[in-house]
């Protein structure tokens, strides 16, 4: 019975396979679980400018030798984006006080300026734009 049980465990190329199961099965796994790295390790999404800048055998790219790569190294190494500085929500704040700012200056200078006291002086001949070399 035992030869006859691991005779079944082995599929064939031509060895139908089960059949397809009528309702969708639960996932087992997270959403975001990329089945083609298989056992390759699931490392943290952390760029490497946030590392320290000294300690490791490659300065520039701030990794020892043999260390495993990301699966997404060109976002996370050294030449990929900044890491931002400060907070998305603070730097919006910022960003929002400044343009305030800018738009409060034009409105600001607009009322400002001064009404000219007389009637702007008219030409004959619309504007005399043809003795004028127009």
């Amino acid at each position: 019975r035992g030869a006859a049980a691991a005779a079944s465990r082995i599929r064939c190329y031509a060895t139908p396979s089960a059949p397809a199961p009528t309702s969708p099965a639960p996932m087992t796994s997270p959403p975001d679980d990329d089945p083609q790295l298989a056992d390759y390790p699931r490392l943290p999404f952390v760029s490497k400018q946030t590392r320290p800048a000294l300690g490791w055998e490659d300065l520039q790219f701030r990794r020892n030798f043999g260390e495993p790569l990301h699966e997404q190294e060109e976002v996370l190494s050294m030449w990929g984006p900044d890491v931002p500085v400060v907070a998305p929500q603070i730097a919006l704040r910022w960003f929002s006080i400044a343009v305030l700012g800018f738009v409060s200056l034009g409105v600001l200078c607009n009322y400002a300026h001064p009404v000219i006291p007389a009637v702007r002086r008219e030409y004959p001949f619309g504007g005399l734009s043809s003795e004028l070399g127009g």
